[in-house]
Order: structure tokens, then sequence, then C-alpha cells
């Protein structure tokens, strides 16, 4: 089906709205209901459960001894409720996290297109700048969530196994249990922010292919390749440009004075990169020829 499916949207038909077309409650409760999102869910809300069972079995981190007089962020992390979310983030952030904005926004427009409907979506008529958009927004709201649900959890899971008490920081003093639910806030927000580049590549391969698995990997393996090009260290100055490089300055969040050069750097680079991302998927999809 050609571009010009979306010609009947322009006859002005009596009560006819596109804003009013695909609203977000609609897609979201769409989005809610798929066994994926469900399993996804599950395993993020499982793994601080795992990890108190690991930390039960093997000792706390601290009881171990390793050595070295570098105190991190997992050998605090059965300090407190607060230390244990923010080691769930911490382990998390690298690659687990990644999974659900790479599936959610992956899964948006090729999902649609594996299914044969996309066609009937543009047809019903739906304006393809508002399917992208209400697809865009549901699928970022629920990779919101599951960055807060992580934190959520591990937060009433360590309050049960732990305590509430200030959170311990690796390099030395304590922040006051009335400040770490926003510092954790922060780091979320910055998790969230750093990990629109796999939301903008995932988006933007979900309108080029109608394999969703297809826009979902490629999304995940772009993503750890700009992990591994970060860790060559003989790019030197050239690594600053990635945004992997910056994943982890949410750690300047959990000092006593926040540091926010890393993460204003981080932030910049990753929206720099979603938006131009967002714009070729809106660019790309809008002259696209549907024919599944």
């Amino acid at each position: 089906m050609s571009a010009a499916v979306d010609l009947a949207g322009s006859a002005e038909a009596p009560g006819y709205r596109a804003r009013h077309t695909l609203p977000l409650r609609v897609e979201a409760v769409r989005q809610l209901r798929r066994r994926r999102t469900l399993l996804m869910g599950g395993v993020l809300a499982a793994l601080p459960f795992v990890l108190i069972i690991a930390f039960a079995i093997g000792g706390t981190p601290d009881s171990r001894g390793g050595g070295s007089d570098r105190i991190t962020l997992m050998d605090t992390a059965t300090a407190s409720a607060a230390n244990f979310a923010a080691t769930c983030l911490f382990v998390s952030a690298g690659f687990l996290l990644v999974v659900p904005v790479a599936l959610f926004c992956g899964d948006t427009v090729a999902s649609e297109a594996s299914w044969s409907s996309l066609r009937y979506l543009l047809a019903a008529p739906v304006p393809r700048a508002r399917l992208l958009w209400s697809k865009l927004v549901v699928a970022l709201g629920f990779s919101l969530a599951a960055m807060v649900l992580l934190p959520l959890v591990a937060l009433a899971a360590g309050a049960v196994a732990y305590g509430w008490g200030p959170l311990e920081l690796p390099t030395g003093g304590a922040l006051a249990a009335s400040e770490t639910v926003p510092r954790l806030a922060l780091v979320v927000a910055f998790v969230f922010v750093s990990q629109l580049v796999t939301a903008g590549l995932a988006f933007w391969l979900s309108t080029k292919t109608d394999a969703p698995l297809g826009a979902v990997g490629g999304a995940v393996g772009l993503t750890i390749v700009g992990n591994v090009l970060d860790a060559v260290t003989a790019l030197g100055s050239w690594r600053e440009f990635l945004p992997a490089h910056w994943q982890f300055a949410w750690a300047d969040a959990l000092q006593p004075g926040i540091e926010w050069g890393g993460m204003v750097k981080g932030a910049a680079i990753s929206v720099t990169y979603a938006l131009i991302l967002f714009a070729f998927a809106f660019r790309g999809f809008s002259r696209k020829d549907i024919v599944s």
C-alpha cells in the first residue's frame, strides 16, 4: 500500500479529528496486556530478590574480604535499603535496563508490520505522524516505568532485608535517609536519558523492518558495540562523543555534593543522538510504502 493511503484522512469527514485517532490510553492498554511486557516486568521485579538470595548464600560483600582497600558501591550493598537499590541500578544499568528500552521501542512499528495490521491502522485513517508519535510516547513511558520499577522493588525488599537507613557512600561519609530517595530519583532520570540513544536506534530500526526481533536485536547489538568502542582507550578523547562513555556518570549523584559536569555532558550527547534518530524514523516512515 503506497503513501496514498494517508489521503483518506484528508477528506475532512464529519467528526474526524486526526489528533483523536489511536489515543495514548488505547495504545498503552494494548502494550500493557502483551506477554512480553508482563515478562519484562517480572524479570526486573525479581532481580532484587535474586541479589538478596545471592548475598544470603555467599555472605554480605564486606564480609568476604578481597585484599583491597578500595571500597566500591557493591561493598556497601547491604548497608541499607538505599545502598541496595543503588547497587541494583549499578549491576543492571550497563545491559539489563537496555533490554526493555530496546524491546518496547523496537517492537512498536515492526510488530504491527509483522502482524499485517499496519496498513489497516493507516487506512483507519491514522496519520503516519500520529501513529509514530503515539507509539513512541507509550514505548518511552513503559521504558521509564521499567527503570522506576527496579529501584522501587529494591527499596522495598532492601528495607525488609537490611533496614532503612542512610546511604553509605563508597567515597566515605553518608547521605541522610531523607536525601536518598531524591538522589536515587536523579540517578533513574539520568539512566533513562542515557538510554534514549538505544530507544532512538530501536525505534528507527522498527520503521525499517517487519521483524521486531531484528529491530530489538539491532539496537542491543549497536549499544554493545558502543560499549566496546568506549573500552578502546586508543580512541582517546573521541570516546567522549560516545553515549556509552557517560553511562555511569550518575555515580556523581551519589556524593556529598552532586557533580553535574559528567551528567550534563552525557545527557547532552544522548539527547542529541536520540533526536537525530527519531527524526530519521519520522522522515523515513512518512515516505515509505506500506505493504504489510
